[in-house]
Parts: C-alpha cells; structure tokens; sequence
C-alpha cells in the first residue's frame, strides 16, 4: 500500500491545525470536514491574529468566497507570516473570473504570498491560466477548459515558482510542472453540496500538514474527497435492507462527512483510482 493512503492515519495522530480565512457561507462545513479527517480547525479572520495563529498552525487555507476588504489584508498578512514560517498555504481562488474584484484579489495573493497549492474548480484554474473557453457564474463551473490538466499545467508554468495546481472536475487532475495525476474518483451528488469545493480545499491544507510533498498531499486529499463520496452516496447497507432512494444533497453531505471519519487507508488504497503520470 502507498505511504500516501496511511496520510489518513498521520492526520489523525499528528492532529494538524487548519488554519482558515474562508467563505462565511460554508466555514462550518469547513470546520466540520476538517476534524473528520482527523485534523483541527481554527477559523481566524481578524487581521489582529492571524500572525498569531498561523504561528501554530500545520497549514493554511485561504478562500476567496465571500470578499471584503478587511479580509483580503487578514488573507496577505496570513499568506506572507505562512511563507516565512515555511507553512503550506491552499489558496481556493473561488469564483476567479466571475468579478474583477476577486479576479484581481487572487492574483494579489498569488503574486505577494506564493502559495504552496492553487486549488480551483476548472472554470477558476483555466481562467486564471488565460484559457479562453471557459465559462464561470458566481461560484460554479459551468464550461471548464476542454483539457483541465492542460490549464493546470498553463497556470503553474505561469506562476513560474513551483506551485501545486489543482483542478477538480469530472476527473480531478492535479501537476506540480515535473509530475501530473488525474483522480478518477467522485460523484455527481458532490457539485449538488454547497460548499464541496471549500471542504476540498480544507482536506487539502490537512493532508499537506502531514505530508511535504504538495503534489501528494493535493493528490491523495482529492482521492480521499471523492472516495468518501461514493461510499455516502451507495444505497443501503449491504445488508439487503436498504434504502429505497439515494440520499438528498443534504442525507450526502452528513454521510460524508461520517465516511470521512470512519474511512481507513485500507478502504481507501481499495477504491482509489489514481494516475500519476
């Protein structure tokens, strides 16, 4: 079994502290994801201690969801005590392309704070790597470029300093510039879950904590992401006295947030697909 499957059982027993400036709307789910996994969260948006906090934290997440302009400065001063701490940093550049205010607040932080991942749907990765077919509303995907990887790819060659970029879509794909994966797991009811994007990012930032090499923590936290959802979304219990219909994006995102906690690197390493290339 892969050393990046028994990731889930270093989260657990180091308990890394998330440290997030995220989107108000789903900072519970985000929460709530992250001490599933096994790790801790912490959500400190004032600008007055997030040096402080990060100080103790085993990664970062900053997310652009909900923007203002107090905590675009909370998300620099984080990004830039991260960077000198060496504290990995997933920056979720939510809805980049749909505004110029957000569209330009990513490449503020992109370009002053140098995160370790970039972690986007594939509207948001291709926009941002200047690809020009892709198509954004609010938050949500609705044309992402016809090759994911190939934006992914654009983007980090863009960026020029050795990020991790990654793409979550139908296929999750993932490329540090040397190495390149798709992850093949995943569920149509995932896009359904408000928040799911954020929750991705979350265990992101936890698997990161534990594992320097970026490109594996991205790798094997999307897996993990799209795992537990194929298990929270099968019907019944195997026990031939099921359920008569799927669970609703709501009974989903309980279920997997429950997945999570109880999922093993074993069950894992079984239902992982994953290419590295």
């Amino acid at each position: 079994m892969s050393k990046g499957f028994d990731l889930l059982s270093e989260i657990r027993s180091q308990k890394p502290l998330v440290h997030h400036i995220t989107n108000y709307v789903t900072a519970g789910d985000c929460a709530h994801i992250t001490m599933s996994i096994g790790a801790l969260p912490v959500m400190a948006h004032a600008l007055q201690e997030v040096e402080e906090v990060a100080d103790s934290a085993g990664a970062a997440v900053i997310n652009l969801g909900t923007l203002f302009p107090s905590q675009v400065e909370s998300m620099l001063a984080l990004g830039k005590k991260a960077r000198e701490k060496g504290i990995p940093v997933v920056l979720d550049p939510v809805g980049a392309g749909a505004a110029a205010y957000r569209t330009e607040t990513a490449w503020r932080l992109l370009e002053q704070t140098t995160p370790a991942i970039i972690k986007g749907n594939e509207a948001e990765i291709g926009f941002l790597a200047g690809i020009k077919d892709v198509k954004i509303r609010g938050i949500q995907s609705l044309h992402g470029a016809a090759d994911p990887l190939r934006s992914a790819r654009r983007l980090q060659e863009k960026l020029g300093y050795g990020a991790v970029v990654a793409a979550t879509g139908a296929v999750d794909v993932v490329t540090d510039g040397k190495r390149e994966a798709r992850i093949f797991n995943g569920h149509t009811l995932l896009p359904l879950v408000v928040g799911s994007g954020c929750m991705a990012s979350s265990l992101v930032a936890a698997f990161a904590a534990v594992e320097k090499d970026y490109f594996l923590a991205a790798v094997y936290a999307l897996a993990a992401m799209g795992v537990a959802g194929e298990i929270a979304a099968e019907t019944g219990d195997g026990k031939g006295e099921g359920q008569t219909k799927p669970p609703g994006p709501a009974e989903f995102k309980i279920k997997l947030l429950d997945t999570l906690f109880y999922l093993t690197p074993q069950e894992f390493a079984h239902r992982a697909r994953i290419e590295i290339i």
